[in-house]
């Protein structure tokens, strides 16, 4: 009599099984969808009703079109540092060790990570935008425009998570996060989206043009307006394989090092 070896579930089917439990425990433990979805849509309400009326006089053109994805983007990072308190917790209490023993691909615990990551800014990105059209945002682009909208974040977010989980694998504490998070959303905020760069002084220019987020946050705003941002999306692809290839191979290592090590109480 011969026994046939169980089947081997695929490496996605495994990953979307762990992204399924963040999806999970979030909504048991809501604090990064309240970081990803409250904190940016009040943040978007209270300046467009304080500063909106004034970017109007100086650009001739809705402050919307850049708030709401300045607020979309700061959001889904401020979601992926509530995402990284929790993975040194889970370090610490034998978690991640727990899942590099089951039977299942060990890329998949990690990918599971990203994929849920991405699904969250995806989600939370569609809301602030409808929250945005309920200013009075009015998105005049077609399908593909409103897809690549939709996706810049979901690419930029993937990076941004990887940072934090190289990070908060290796950090006793959340120091280290908040020292990661205060310059990016300082940057997302410091891009073309608000405040207007041509309200500065002029030796600002060339520092708030150049830096990664510009091309990001105005690739979502054209496309918001209809029109297709080739060149600022082609920079935002770039800038977005560059940190890529620097923190991936981190956030890897780091994670493998911390599933392996058993954790400190587990």
């Amino acid at each position: 009599m011969t026994t046939s070896a169980p089947l081997r579930s695929s490496v996605l089917y495994e990953s979307w099984v762990f992204a399924r439990q963040h999806f999970i425990h979030w909504g048991r433990s809501p604090s990064v969808p309240v970081q990803s979805v409250v904190f940016p849509t009040v943040l978007l309400v209270t300046y467009y009703l304080l500063v909106g009326r004034s970017v109007m006089r100086i650009t001739g053109t809705d402050s919307l079109y850049g708030l709401v994805p300045t607020c979309a983007i700061a959001g889904a990072f401020s979601g992926s540092l509530a995402v990284g308190l929790g993975i040194s917790f889970e370090r610490d209490m034998g978690l991640l060790s727990r899942f590099w023993a089951l039977p299942v691909n060990r890329a998949s615990a990690l990918a599971g990570r990203l994929i849920a990551e991405a699904v969250r800014t995806l989600v939370s990105t569609a809301v602030i935008t409808a929250v945005g059209i309920g200013l009075g945002l009015r998105f005049r682009g077609g399908p593909l425009e409103l897809l690549l909208y939709l996706l810049v974040p979901v690419m930029v977010v993937m990076v941004f998570a990887m940072a934090v989980i190289a990070i908060a694998v290796r950090a006793k504490d959340g120091t280290m996060l908040i020292w990661l998070g205060l310059p990016a959303i300082t940057a997302v905020f410091a891009s073309s989206g608000s405040p207007p760069v041509e309200s500065l002084p002029s030796w600002m220019w060339p520092l708030l043009r150049f830096q990664p987020m510009e091309p990001i946050v105005e690739s979502m705003r054209t496309l918001a307006q209809g029109g297709l941002p080739w060149w600022p999306l082609l920079w935002g692809v770039l800038w977005t394989i560059a940190g890529a290839a620097l923190v991936g191979p981190l956030a890897v290592r780091g994670y493998r090092a911390a599933a392996e090590s058993g954790g400190v109480r587990g």
